[in-house]
């Protein structure tokens, strides 16, 4: 770990992404009074990893928009995201300092292949693994303080002749040790591209993974800088619908949604289970499924402001390129990506000059090669 004298800003290889911390620090005298003084630690992430995570092969890296792949919007009654979400912003829930005191978004860290496996305890959903290479200095989304999701998201580089994995928890504590969590996810070879069994939860609510879907500020800034960034992302970006519908299209595996479809005949779909973008319901009591991708639409104009914010220009080229997925429950139109002190606040409030009225559903079943695989037809 090394501190810039010049920036104040924390590096090293080992601790992920994080973001700017602004602790108040509060001294008390013999008589009882007290100064307080906050200060601020600005953590610079190390998430180039992220963007390798599963095969240039998978629905994970492959474009989406009309003028390159001819995919076509997704007309299933299904596909649509509910009418009633569309006047939502798209609202960046990463950044530096602008969920203060604490960093905003979901943290990763990379570990080396002999990272030693340690005990975790999972107390209420699904367990994919009972112990795991997970450090005990592993970042916590929101910090272990957090009363919200607190995501922990762990690479295991490839090594001494085990497969890279990746490993996700849900509502992960450490507290003096072990952890525990409320549900975890294990993909063991993320060189492959397998799925999660169809049905299973991981640690978000349509059975994806969490890390390779995040916006990160490496692929961002790629070798610019965070004021002059020349980078790409290859891959939609994870976002939330207060309400998603109660099934899921590949590439999700799982939902935790409402409503109901019928199929045609007039048969009700059980709810929970898998429906088909090529052969889709009749009807539906409400839209928006799991894992449905959402690309912005050609005829959708780059805001003004994406001139003078060059980070969520970025960002928006890859909603038109990649698109967005939706991944769970939440404020509709929460964009998820890693903290980073790298990341501009004031650059990334840019997105939210766009809607959920400027995307639209994408059809990918012609990409499909099954339900169980993220491999794409070539």
């Amino acid at each position: 770990m090394s501190l810039s004298a010049t920036t104040g800003n924390v590096s090293s290889s080992l601790i992920g992404g994080q973001g700017t911390y602004t602790p108040e620090f509060v001294v008390t005298d013999s008589t009882s009074a007290q100064a307080t003084q906050n200060i601020s630690i600005a953590i610079d992430g190390n998430n180039a990893f992220l963007a390798s995570i599963f095969p240039s092969t998978s629905i994970f890296h492959h474009r989406v928009d009309a003028a390159t792949t001819n995919l076509p919007v997704d007309t299933s009654p299904a596909a649509p995201m509910y009418s009633g979400y569309l006047s939502a912003t798209v609202k960046p829930f990463f950044g530096n300092n602008s969920n203060a005191p604490f960093p905003n978004g979901i943290p990763a860290i990379e570990v080396p292949y002999n990272q030693a496996d340690v005990s975790v305890t999972t107390t209420l959903y699904q367990s994919y693994f009972t112990t795991g290479p997970i450090p005990a200095n592993a970042p916590v989304e929101g910090t272990s303080n957090s009363t919200g999701d607190r995501h922990v998201l762990v690479y295991l580089e490839a090594g001494n002749g085990n497969d890279p994995a990746l490993y996700e928890m849900w509502q992960g504590i450490y507290e003096g040790g072990p952890w525990t969590d409320s549900s975890n996810a294990l993909w063991p070879d993320v060189a492959s591209n397998n799925l999660t069994p169809q049905g299973n939860g991981t640690s978000d609510a349509a059975g994806l993974p969490v890390a390779p879907l995040l916006a990160n500020a490496d692929e961002v800034i790629g070798t610019g800088t965070p004021s002059a960034p020349s980078g790409t992302i290859q891959h939609p970006i994870r976002f939330t619908l207060n309400h998603m519908l109660n099934y899921w299209v590949w590439p999700a595996t799982e939902t935790a949604g409402v409503g109901s479809c019928t199929a045609t005949g007039g048969d009700a779909i059980p709810v929970e289970s898998l429906i088909s973008q090529s052969s889709p319901p009749a009807s539906c009591t409400m839209s928006g499924a799991a894992g449905e991708i959402y690309r912005l639409k050609a005829s959708a104009a780059t805001p003004t402001c994406a001139s003078t914010s060059p980070q969520a220009a970025v960002i928006i080229t890859a909603f038109r390129n990649y698109g967005i997925i939706l991944a769970d429950n939440g404020d509709s139109g929460g964009l998820i990506g890693t903290p980073d002190a790298r990341w501009n606040d004031n650059d990334l409030s840019c997105l939210t000059s766009l809607t959920l009225a400027d995307f639209e559903p994408v059809n990918v079943s012609s990409l499909m090669v099954s339900d169980d695989s993220g491999a794409t037809v070539p």
